[in-house]
């Protein structure tokens, strides 16, 4: 369907979700005083950290939606869903990378995404505010903000998985076919990196990493990513090729010919 929505003026508020999600997370980083555990996924190590600037965050941004955008939906990561009048709904992510936050790493992000009433996301933010980067996508375009620039971003267009650099969160939490499949993307793969969590995404959009591939996600992780990595050119498709769900497997590459010599080895643990 087409959007009768104001695109830029969506992006604007966007952005405005995004500085309201720093201001609660600031106070925070680096400095918990406590990190609770909503329990792991099974097959996941360890614990599910959330904390008091996840959730501080989110309530941030859900405010902002039901003062100016109140028939529009929430589905937040942290509080319940919200329900929408519009057809239209933000997804939330306040602190992509809760681990990563615990730790002290800048390499977080807040996710914040607009959905049309067909599930199709329309515009989508990885905003890292420790670092002072912005990515923002759309239909047909994406770019990085700084505190100094506004630039356009595009993928590498690398075509050779032999010359790409990779990346997945944390190929533990794969299912054993899932790790065979990934071991095979790796062997290769001239860079594999992990523990970026959907930094990583924002990085193939800008053009330093060529693949990411990642499974078990959820609504949350993956709408913000969608329009970012198509805004920049690239591609994004579930473990089998086909359109990306709002969650579960998803495969994002720099070009058609990187994404098809991945989908050789990820079909065969596709769900």
């Amino acid at each position: 369907m087409t959007s009768s929505r104001d695109l830029s003026a969506e992006l604007a508020f966007a952005a405005r979700l995004a500085d309201a999600a720093w201001a609660a997370i600031r106070v925070h980083f680096r400095n918990l005083k406590s990190v609770d555990d909503k329990g792991a996924a099974p097959g996941r190590a360890g614990i599910d950290p959330v904390t008091e600037a996840d959730r501080a965050a989110e309530l941030a941004m859900r405010a902002l939606v039901a003062a100016e955008y109140p028939g529009d939906g929430v589905t937040g990561e942290e509080f319940p869903e919200a329900p929408s009048s519009s057809g239209y709904r933000w997804y939330f992510d306040p602190v992509d990378g809760t681990r990563s936050f615990v730790a002290g790493l800048p390499v977080w992000t807040t996710l914040i995404a607009l959905v049309d009433p067909d599930g199709i996301p329309l515009i989508g933010v990885i905003d890292q505010p420790v670092l002072g980067e912005r990515y923002l996508g759309w239909p047909g375009g994406a770019r990085l903000d700084t505190a100094t620039t506004s630039r356009p971003i595009r993928v590498s267009g690398c075509n050779d998985l032999r010359l790409a650099t990779i990346a997945t969160t944390d190929p533990f939490n794969f299912s054993p076919p899932e790790q065979g499949a990934w071991n095979h993307l790796r062997s290769a793969a001239r860079i594999t990196r992990y523990g970026l969590d959907a930094y990583g995404y924002a990085r193939l959009a800008a053009g330093t990493i060529d693949l990411v591939a990642e499974s078990g996600l959820k609504s949350w992780d993956v709408a913000a990513l969608i329009p970012v990595v198509h805004g920049a050119g690239g591609l994004a498709t579930d473990w089998r090729g086909n359109a990306p769900k709002l969650g579960g497997q998803i495969v994002c590459s720099s070009s058609h010919a990187v994404l098809e010599q991945a989908l050789l080895a990820l079909r065969r643990a596709a769900d």
